[in-house]
C-alpha cells in the first residue's frame, strides 16, 4: 500500500485553495449572487463502484466550484441549456488506495420539474495514481491525464440548497499506452446556489 502524505496530495492543497476563496467572499459579505465570482459551491463524498483492478478502497470527499458565465440558470428549454453551460472546477482527494483527482469541465442541467433536475459533465482529470502496475492494490491508469464524465440527479429544496446523487467515471479511453482500469464512483453531493 503506497504511503502518501495527504497534505503532499495535489487535490488536498487544492481543496483547501477552494475553501479559502469561499471563506474570503462570506467573511467579506459578498454572498450575494451579483458578487460571488462562482455560481454554487458543491460537497460531496463517494466511493468506488469499479470492480476487479478498477476498485479503489475508501471515500473521495470531493469541492467543486461552479461558474456561470454563458448564463445557464437564465437558459430557457433544453436546446438553450445545451448552448449555455456552466464550467466547473474541483478536487477530490483519495483515501485508502483511491487516488485523488483535479478536474474541469463544462456541465448541462436539465430541469425535470420544478424541484428536479439532471445534469451532466464532460472535461479532464489529473491524478495522482498509479500509471502502471507496481504491485499495489488499486486501479492502474496509463496516464496522467484523464477523460472525464459524471451523470448526477438532483433535487433543490429552495434557490440555494440542492442536493445530488452522483456518478463519475475518469479513464483514458485508449488514447495512451499502458494499463486503463478507469476510476469510477458513486455518491451524494450538498451544493449551495448563490
Amino acid at each position: 500500500m503506497r504511503k502518501i502524505d495527504t497534505l503532499a496530495r495535489p487535490g488536498a492543497t487544492s481543496a483547501v485553495y477552494l475553501a479559502a476563496v469561499f471563506l474570503v467572499c462570506l467573511t467579506n459579505g459578498r454572498a450575494e449572487a451579483d458578487d460571488v465570482v462562482f455560481d454554487e459551491l458543491r460537497f460531496g463524498t463517494s466511493a468506488s463502484i469499479g470492480s476487479g483492478n478498477g476498485h479503489e478502497s475508501g471515500l473521495v470527499p470531493s469541492l467543486t466550484v461552479f461558474f456561470d458565465p454563458f448564463s445557464e440558470t437564465q437558459a430557457k428549454g433544453w436546446a438553450q441549456t445545451i448552448l449555455e453551460p456552466r464550467l466547473y472546477l474541483g478536487t477530490s482527494i483519495g483515501t485508502g488506495d483511491s487516488a485523488s483527482q483535479v478536474y474541469s469541465g463544462l456541465s448541462f442541467d436539465f430541469a425535470v420539474t420544478e424541484k428536479f433536475f439532471l445534469e451532466l459533465g464532460l472535461g479532464g482529470t489529473v491524478h495522482d495514481g498509479d500509471l502502471q502496475e507496481d504491485g499495489s492494490s488499486g486501479p492502474k491508469l496509463g496516464c496522467r491525464l484523464l477523460f472525464r464524465e459524471y451523470a448526477a440527479a438532483g433535487y433543490r429544496f429552495d434557490d440555494n440548497w440542492q442536493v445530488l446523487a452522483t456518478v463519475d467515471h475518469s479513464s483514458h479511453a485508449n488514447l495512451c499506452d499502458g494499463p486503463n482500469d478507469g476510476l469510477t464512483h458513486a455518491g451524494l453531493a450538498i451544493g449551495y446556489k448563490f
